[in-house]
């Protein structure tokens, strides 16, 4: 994985500047074996004012120094009094990564600050070569995320939609063909788990594992961005005043307007939809609402008859959403939006309690499920 055109300037500026400041006869930078592993190139010297990255050109000298950087990070500032060269440490996180070697120009005494003004100068080099690696990285998990999503995933809900064709089909025939059918409904329901999972692993690809996690408000902004097909223009608005809740609730949320979303565009054909997020005296209500084609009332009817039993591919998103917000102690609800689609909404009363933070529903009161 080469670096950066731009990260490679600055790499070989602050490895010339190293050596000018030294007025060096040769400088040698180079990182430590199994440190960032694509960086490219591992090491870069100075010798009478040229660039070398090709190790057979090295002079056994500076050979020499180039064994002790790879292989021995820890022995770099080993003393070097009265043996004309020098060695600095560089490090990265405060870990030992490799170094600077060098033999600095006839009768330079070098001085602490010139020791300083070295590790200064490491420490860029190495930070150049790892923002180099960490963006070429993120740059081939969201490659590979689209691909996914473009091609994979739609493929994937192509042959769930077809398999459900054809066992609705099938299941109106009598004999063997409504056995038939039977079997092409376990099928469809493989094809919904791995559209399911792909949209997971397409979540997790844009997301760097030591990114941090941020605030519900700040992961809807991510979601909206990452987490839906190419084609859904989404906007995220933020009313009320934040308040943390439990990881678990949030990531509920989260998972329930990706579903929103993913429904939207996939199901309802929309082109533009409105994240809206409100923090209530009350409860926290999250909406996503949509210019598709979808149906209000149909919907409403399809999840009511259901009552968790066979769905077609078309209504599993929305099957799912409900289960969600019943385990949060809330009420899924589906409207017509002023966009002329679908507007659903999440409510989530407060106070929170139990192992998700679930408010436990008062024996008078009406339970959660589908409002109208």
């Amino acid at each position: 994985m080469p670096t950066s055109p731009e990260n490679l300037a600055m790499f070989e500026a602050v490895v010339c500047t190293a050596a000018a400041h030294l007025g060096a006869q040769w400088l040698l930078f180079a990182l430590a074996e199994g440190v960032l592993p694509a960086a490219r190139p591992r090491f870069l010297a100075v010798i009478g004012g040229e660039l070398i990255d090709d190790e057979n050109r090295l002079p056994a000298e500076v050979a020499g120094h180039l064994a002790v950087l790879r292989s021995r990070p820890w022995e770099i500032e080993s003393p070097d009094r009265g043996q004309g060269w020098v060695r600095i440490s560089m490090t990265l996180e405060d870990e030992p990564v490799g170094g600077i070697a060098a033999r600095p120009g006839a009768g330079l005494e070098l001085a602490d600050t010139d020791r300083a003004i070295l590790r200064v100068l490491a420490n860029q080099a190495a930070l150049a070569l790892h923002n180099s690696q960490r963006q070429a990285l993120y740059d081939e998990r969201h490659r590979i995320a689209r691909e996914l999503h473009d091609s994979v995933t739609q493929s994937v809900l192509s042959i769930g939609m077809t398999i459900e064709v054809c066992r609705a089909e099938l299941a109106n025939m009598a004999g063997p063909a409504s056995q038939i059918a039977e079997r092409l409904g376990s099928a469809k329901d493989l094809a919904r788990r791995a559209a399911e999972q792909l949209r997971t692993a397409i979540y997790a690809l844009n997301h760097a594992a030591d990114e941090p996690a941020g605030s519900l408000p700040v992961m809807l902004q991510r979601l909206s961005t990452v987490h839906q097909p190419a084609n859904l223009n989404v906007k995220v608005r933020l009313e009320g005043q934040p308040i943390g809740l439990p990881p678990r609730v949030e990531q509920s949320v989260l998972r329930w307007t990706g579903e929103a979303l993913f429904n939207a565009a996939a199901h309802g054909q929309a082109t533009c939809a409105l994240v809206r997020l409100r923090y209530l005296p009350g409860a926290v209500a999250i909406s996503v609402s949509d210019n598709g084609t979808g149906d209000p009332a149909q919907l409403r009817r399809a999840l009511r008859l259901s009552s968790g039993g066979d769905l077609s591919g078309l209504h599993r998103g929305l099957a799912n959403m409900l289960d969600m917000a019943e385990s949060l102690g809330g009420t899924l609800s589906i409207r017509q939006s002023r966009a002329g689609g679908v507007l659903l909404r999440l409510g989530i009363p407060l106070p929170l309690s139990g192992a998700l933070g679930v408010r436990p529903w008062a024996a008078s009161g009406p339970g959660p499920g589908i409002i109208g």
